[in-house]
């Protein structure tokens, strides 16, 4: 036993916990009103699957956009999997919780970040008065909305 509780990691795992009652939600009943997510995931997870074109155009991370148009959405206790529209092409992802970085609901201004655990201390030091996650492209036509981000790092210790 440590000798001190790891609530970081504790954290992660209650945030990682509410996106999978989410997820279900939206399985059994639709998103609702004008609910939407920005899911921002590590490509490079080695249980991530998606399109060899995408993964390409992708080749570190990937911010995916549920909103309009999806089908096929499983939820595992370990991640998800969803067929997405690019382009008029629908393509299957799988993307386990662990590769999740963000997940923003601008709708209703809610969002998540997941930091790095793997980072030793001297990183993390450095990290702590630089954002850790920059902009990516998302597969959507309409502007992003800004959404708070709930940051751990600020907790560490």
């Amino acid at each position: 036993m440590t000798d001190t509780l790891d609530y970081g990691s504790l954290m992660h795992r209650a945030m990682r916990g509410l996106i999978f009652n989410v997820l279900e939600q939206v399985r059994d009943h639709g998103l609702p009103g004008n609910h939407h997510f920005f899911i921002t995931f590590d490509t490079t997870h080695p249980d991530v699957q998606l399109a060899n074109w995408l993964n390409d155009r992708y080749p570190e991370e990937m911010t995916v956009v549920i909103q309009h148009w999806f089908d096929n959405l499983e939820v595992r206790e370990d991640g998800f999997s969803i067929t997405l529209n690019f382009g008029d092409q629908p393509e299957p992802i799988q993307i386990p919780f662990d590769a999740i970085q963000t997940f923003v609901d601008p709708s209703v201004e809610f969002g998540l970040r997941f930091e790095n655990q793997d980072m030793d201390e001297d990183e993390e030091e450095a990290d702590e008065t630089e954002p850790s996650a920059e902009a990516t492209e998302t597969s959507d036509e309409e502007p992003r909305q800004e959404a708070e981000v709930v940051s751990l790092d600020q907790f560490r210790r």
